[in-house]
């Protein structure tokens, strides 16, 4: 198969993997599986079309659509922004996240970064994609990282639908106060930022974590990040 066509099919293969969960299938299967031997199952064939989108990536020819030279350094910009965004969504309790959907009925269910986007994980995926497509400028990278653009910003949208349709009230409540797009509900006034309740540990994490994977990136993806 040729090379650009074999990441082509993988791509389509992982996108199709993580787009089940937004389909009738996923309830057939949890009904024949059981909900956590199907989120065994779904984990494990999602880790292995990444594993071979990967593969298909490093192997795909290089067809350079634009070079600027400037867009090299916007990932340098936008990573610290979006390490410190998965610090604060993995680390902040989030009634988005599976299993989690008990902080619906919380007092208050949207705190720290969750005030700011209630998908933080899925925007520091968008932004951490976006910029390196800007900055790879080629076909392959057009592909791969676009992939996860597309799957994270949709998926901001299938969450916010799926719940809307299965916790009714609940929802409605937590979606009056929060918004998907950063900073949309503190800019109409649905809430505001307590940068109090995100503290300093947390992004003092994400720019240690930025500082690491700057100098570790070649040895970790044989790119320079600069």
């Amino acid at each position: 198969m040729n090379p650009f066509m074999h990441l082509v099919v993988a791509t389509i293969a992982f996108l199709a993997t993580h787009y089940v969960s937004s389909t009738p299938l996923r309830v057939k299967l949890v009904g024949a599986l059981g909900e956590k031997p199907y989120l065994g199952l779904y984990s494990l064939v999602a880790f292995a079309t990444l594993g071979w989108m990967i593969f298909a990536y490093y192997r795909a020819p290089s067809m350079t659509l634009w070079y600027v030279p400037a867009l090299r350094y916007v990932p340098l910009v936008l990573m610290p922004i979006v390490l410190i965004l998965i610090v604060c969504g993995l680390l902040t309790r989030n009634p988005t996240l599976v299993g989690q959907e008990r902080l619906f009925k919380s007092e208050d269910p949207a705190r720290g970064i969750v005030r700011v986007t209630r998908h933080p994980l899925m925007w520091s995926i968008a932004l951490w994609a976006a910029s390196h497509i800007l900055a790879r400028g080629d076909a392959a990278s057009v592909l791969f990282f676009g992939s996860f653009l597309v799957l994270a910003l949709s998926g901001t949208l299938l969450i916010d639908h799926r719940k809307a349709a299965t916790l009714g009230a609940d929802w409605m409540r937590f979606a009056g106060v929060t918004s998907n797009l950063p900073f949309a509900a503190i800019a109409a006034g649905r809430n505001v930022l307590k940068l109090a309740e995100i503290g300093w540990i947390k992004p003092l994490i994400g720019i240690a974590l930025y500082i690491a994977v700057l100098l570790l990136h070649p040895h970790l993806f044989g790119a320079r990040p600069y």
